[in-house]
């Protein structure tokens, strides 16, 4: 648990949480790796977790009928993949593949917004954080979709 802690406190999307709150989120993380070639998650499925890339890359991909999976970005080392498992009804809105071999900290969804019903603060904190990761994705899939569909 302290090596988690120890990253955790490092990773720039928890960076300035207050002690209590990361003494919190450890109790939910879990080192994970992913294969080249690997799907993460997909869309449609339950989002029960996200993760703080720690190496390797993943890209979020859409699946179009005519054009196939786009790549709407690639994310890697220090990027947080998922955001699904915060807002209802907790299925994931994009494909995730594992472009070479990715190790991660898995943080469990369920325990994380058990925890935020308890302590309010860290979930006003989380949700802030994350507000800034949907704007961006949406952003990307907006400039990715004009790319695909723009004259």
């Amino acid at each position: 648990m302290e090596d988690l802690k120890a990253y955790l406190i490092e990773h720039p999307f928890l960076q300035g949480l207050n002690q209590h709150h990361l003494d919190l989120i450890v109790g939910c993380a879990k080192n994970v790796r992913f294969d080249t070639g690997e799907f993460i998650f997909k869309e449609g499925q339950e989002a029960n977790e996200f993760y703080l890339i720690r190496h390797g890359k993943v890209a979020l991909e859409m699946y179009a009928a005519e054009k196939g999976h786009i790549t709407i970005q690639t994310i890697g080392e220090g990027d947080v993949l998922g955001w699904s498992w915060l807002i209802p009804p907790y299925n994931w809105q994009f494909d995730a593949r594992a472009v070479e071999i990715t190790r991660a900290i898995a943080l469990d969804g369920k325990c994380l917004r058990d925890k935020c019903e308890h302590d309010h603060d860290l979930g006003f904190e989380l949700l802030k954080r994350f507000s800034n990761i949907v704007s961006q994705r949406l952003e990307s899939t907006r400039l990715q979709l004009l790319d695909v569909y723009g004259n």
